[in-house]
């Protein structure tokens, strides 16, 4: 693909942007950033959610991942299926009712400061390594692709990125992010569906006989009863469903979208609606990653060592420039439409729970506008760091330890609805430390201590679990909330 092409695509996609950027900042107010000045309406935000979702990290993984695992991936997303319905049931009207902006607040109310303080924490360290995370891997392609045809070097790529995210969304905040969203989601869906129909087209199979060769490939399997097995479907559906509750509705980036709706009765029925859509687009995604394999099978191309990289050579090498521009669009799309949100969230969650900002307060603004742009240098740097260790297989683990710190906040919050106890708050900053160290500590030895055992997804579970066990022995002599 030429450069050409590429150049036209980045400043097309940016353009689109950019304008969105401007008609959506148009007669804000500093609260506008926060909350959207709750006016979004919520099909609108739930369409906007599937990008969010779908991380460029999912839409690289998800289809190569398909010759490893089969189906099995669905298991999974039965359990956020069964997430996101609790999340609507339970957590909205909570949140609702206490009108949040930073749904963190929720701890300061239910246990005091200190809790309040390690929720926060957690997200903001959670969020700024997974999002910086994705947005290395994105420009690393997009360096490959385009930039080093440019001679241009990858902590300049790095920062052009990042620059154009703050860019849209330093005016408007949420609101122009839902909007943005919302279109990168339609280039996400248009470049997996188009790119599965030019693939079933090189094949000559009609959509009939397609779907038919994807439903007896022995890749679509879907169920796996072993239980020491990592996709086993009782620890794939518990882990779906505890992991959407933590990263999606204790999450101040996924919540932060819902929370923008007019009221609790709109924010559910987005919740609700976004669920089936959510299934449907990875359905779409793992139908794509069969029709690769059979693709690869049939024209005798082989598998690349990495699964990750098996969509990525494909479409770039095999399917033609439209595929390529197609994949770009989608990879892109995914990855913007996860970071806007995340570098938004961060800024609210900050500037609401460590500077008690006062989102009504004009004279607030200018705070909030050296957050966004501390987080915007931040997560440069975070990447740029990734480039210099240089080795992928220490920055997924990174990644993944981002990942333990889900954990704490699930207990938290699972303490705070289910129990009317409360807590020595001052100890819970140190409970919440020693929280993944166990999880870990126990994830490495599973297989000598658990009789073969091996964790999957569900271990941010038994995270959740040691951290509500801890408060549970931490509670207080006069343990009854009022």
């Amino acid at each position: 693909m030429s450069t050409t092409i590429l150049l036209i695509i980045i400043v097309c996609f940016f353009s689109m942007l950019l304008g969105i950027s401007y008609f959506t900042s148009k007669n804000v107010n500093n609260e506008t950033f926060f909350t959207g000045n709750r006016k979004s309406p919520w099909y609108v935000v739930a369409f906007a959610m599937i990008g969010t979702t779908i991380s460029g990290v999912t839409f690289i993984s998800v289809p190569g991942e398909v010759g490893n695992s089969g189906w099995t991936y669905l298991q999974f997303l039965m359990g956020n299926f069964v997430g996101y319905w609790a999340i609507a049931l339970v957590l909205i009207p909570l949140y609702y009712k206490l009108q949040l902006v930073s749904i963190y607040t929720y701890l300061n109310q239910r246990f005091g400061n200190s809790s309040y303080k390690t929720g926060s924490f957690f997200f903001l360290l959670s969020r700024t390594i997974g999002a910086s995370f994705r947005m290395y891997l994105v420009a690393g392609v997009l360096q490959l692709a385009f930039f080093n045809a440019l001679g241009i070097p990858f902590w300049v790529t790095v920062a052009i990125a990042i620059f154009m995210i703050w860019a849209y969304t330093f005016r408007a905040g949420i609101k122009t992010v839902i909007w943005t969203d919302t279109l990168q989601t339609t280039f996400l869906l248009t470049s997996v569906i188009l790119t599965t129909i030019i693939i079933s087209q090189r094949l000559d199979m009609s959509f009939f006989k397609m779907v038919k060769a994807i439903d007896e490939h022995p890749f679509s399997r879907i169920f796996d009863w072993d239980w020491r097995s990592k996709t086993n479907f009782f620890k794939q559906f518990l882990a779906g469903l505890g992991i959407v509750i933590v990263m999606n509705g204790l999450d101040q980036d996924m919540m932060q979208k819902s929370l923008t709706c007019k009221n609790q009765r709109d924010a559910q029925k987005n919740i609700f609606w976004f669920s089936l859509a959510f299934i449907v687009t990875n359905i779409l995604f793992l139908s794509l990653g069969v029709m690769l394999y059979i693709f690869a099978q049939i024209k005798g191309i082989p598998v690349t060592p990495k699964s990750d990289d098996f969509f990525a050579f494909l479409a770039l090498n095999q399917f033609g420039i439209l595929a390529g521009v197609l994949f770009l669009l989608g990879i892109v799309s995914a990855t913007y439409s996860s970071s806007d949100s995340a570098l938004t969230a961060l800024t609210t969650s900050f500037s609401i729970d460590f500077l008690n900002l006062d989102p009504k307060d004009p004279a607030s603004k200018s705070t909030r506008m050296k957050v966004h742009i501390g987080f915007s240098v931040l997560m440069f740097l975070v990447i740029v760091l990734f480039r210099l260790i240089n080795n992928e297989s220490v920055v997924t683990a990174v990644f993944k330890v981002a990942g333990y710190t889900y954990g704490p906040l699930l207990g938290l919050f699972a303490f705070g609805i289910l129990t009317k106890r409360q807590v020595k708050d001052r100890w819970v900053p140190i409970l919440g430390l020693l929280s993944p160290v166990l999880t870990y500590l126990i994830n490495i030895n599973s297989v000598e201590w658990l009789w073969g055992y091996k964790f999957g997804f569900e271990l941010l579970l038994l995270n959740g679990l040691i951290m509500f066990t801890g408060l549970l022995i931490l509670t207080k002599k006069s343990n009854l909330v009022s």
